[in-house]
């Protein structure tokens, strides 16, 4: 079995960090649990990431360009259910990839700016704000829409991640378009 890149490794520490933050919080989230959630010890993480705001700012860094990346292409569609389709789709891609990715982009949605990752949040948050062509919080229905879609991926992702088939990625887009207020 090949040996893992040192992309492969830094990968692999942002996705479990992106998820242990986004569950436990920053505060509650030690380097220790991240190496161990990783197989890694305390020393050997530092050594890649020297501090843990390090650490939480290429997590944030990494979902912001993973959001870009994400959603290149939709920029020039109008606000609409073609978008959204096109949101969603690229989004469930992510959430099988990455499972902590979508994590991290769900609790943006409900960070406040003041708090323990407030700021590097609302990044986020404004980076799913513009893929969906939204402003958050601003129509209560809308924000709830796209929080009820990216929680049915992020869900179906961490208690799925094993079991998707191509069929069921494709169920999995339909729960999220639906969420959103589309019926096929």
């Amino acid at each position: 079995m090949p040996r893992p890149t040192k992309q492969q490794i830094d990968d692999e520490i942002i996705d479990a960090a992106a998820h242990l933050f986004a569950r436990h919080g920053f505060k509650e989230t030690s380097v220790q649990r991240i190496a161990d959630t990783v197989g890694y010890s305390k020393t050997g993480l530092l050594h890649r990431f020297p501090t843990k705001e390090t650490l939480q700012q290429a997590v944030v860094d990494r979902c912001v360009q993973q959001i870009h990346e994400t959603t290149t292409g939709v920029a020039d569609l109008p606000p609409g259910p073609e978008r959204d389709r096109a949101v969603i789709t690229a989004f469930a891609r992510l959430a099988l990839a990455q499972p902590g990715a979508v994590q991290l982009l769900l609790s943006s949605l409900v960070s406040e700016p003041d708090g323990e990752m407030g700021a590097a949040l609302q990044v986020v948050g404004d980076a799913v704000g513009a893929a969906f062509g939204i402003e958050f919080l601003c129509d209560q229905t809308r924000t709830l829409r796209v929080t009820g879609a990216l929680g049915a991926l992020a869900v179906a992702s961490v208690t799925l991640r094993d079991h998707m088939t191509p069929e069921a990625t494709a169920v999995l887009v339909e729960v999220g378009y639906d969420a959103l207020g589309h019926h096929h």
